[in-house]
């Protein structure tokens, strides 16, 4: 087959890489380089890569080095939720395998022991294609987890949302609604970060993904696409969640959280009531809930609660 040029990224490509991103098939929020810069340039051993067949490109692949216990690793970018390759909407089979084996050429001329990438989910592909799947594992990939996500599939119609939710979830929101809990569309990210913060404590005892410094800078770059909805009562933010619209199909409701001093509000239910009926009036197709499986185990309870919408 036809060799790709396989060409690593350095910041003169980052014009070129994010519009490419907002072209492709598969592209999120993500991969983008003014994503990724948010993080400080010695935090990673970056070594993404563009691919080019005959002077076009073809796709790109952020990635970056690490060191593990036996051999050097080439890894999706530990500073992004999604990785893999991004591609063209055009992508034909022979371009895909090609692809795969250009990388796998790189990746032994560098002298890594191996190459592991975590592929976003089918729903931020505008076409449908397992063509990048089936090539990786022709080549020798194989999955190392799985994880589950659950996403709720958008009706046409704002008032069609409530017909998505279960019996007990609908109930909730016409209590939400009789207690006075309003929802709207916030900037008051600190007050969030406190609830955000003290729940995974709480219930998890980890920290946030981001710092309140480090998520304030990523809105100031997107404004557009990363979008607080708070819900209030008693005159005081009691949950929120923090939306990252991923692409063009789908948001992602990357930070869920609420003071379970006020759990009787059930106010996470009317949010994502809210939420959902302003996605749609946004053109969005899916809204992402996130994982409720870490390590492969299920969260049984948070399951549940996601399956209610």
């Amino acid at each position: 087959m036809n060799k790709l040029q396989v060409v690593r990224y350095t910041g003169a490509d980052a014009q070129n890489w994010d519009e490419f991103i907002d072209r492709s098939n598969n592209g999120t929020i993500f991969h983008k380089r003014s994503f990724l810069s948010y993080h400080p340039p010695d935090r990673f051993s970056e070594d993404s890569l563009l691919f080019f067949k005959k002077g076009r490109l073809l796709a790109v692949l952020p990635a970056a080095r690490r060191h593990g216990d036996e051999h050097k690793l080439l890894i999706s970018h530990p500073g992004a939720s999604f990785g893999g390759f991004v591609v063209r909407k055009d992508l034909a089979l022979r371009d895909a395998m090609r692809l795969v084996r250009a990388l796998v050429d790189y990746a032994k001329q560098q002298h890594y022991g191996g190459v592991d990438m975590t592929l976003p989910p089918g729903i931020y592909l505008h076409r449908p294609s397992n063509y990048l799947d089936f090539a990786l594992y022709k080549a020798g990939f194989r999955y190392r987890k799985r994880e589950v996500s659950s996403v709720i599939g958008l009706p046409d119609e704002a008032e069609q949302v409530i017909r998505l939710f279960s019996p007990e979830s609908r109930r909730n929101v016409h209590r939400a609604q009789k207690l006075g809990v309003q929802v709207a569309q916030e900037h008051d990210y600190a007050n969030f970060y406190d609830i955000l913060r003290q729940n995974l404590r709480m219930r998890h005892n980890i920290v946030p993904t981001h710092t309140l410094d480090e998520l304030q800078h990523l809105v100031q770059m997107f404004p557009d696409d990363i979008v607080l909805f708070g819900a209030r009562a008693e005159e005081r933010m009691i949950a929120g969640i923090v939306l990252f619209n991923a692409n063009a199909l789908s948001t992602l409701a990357f930070y869920i959280s609420h003071d379970e001093a006020y759990q009787k509000y059930r106010a996470v239910n009317l949010l994502f009531y809210e939420v959902c009926r302003w996605c749609v009036h946004q053109g969005f197709r899916y809204l992402d809930f996130g994982l409720f499986t870490v390590n492969m185990e299920p969260n049984w309870g948070l399951a549940r609660f996601k399956e209610g919408f």
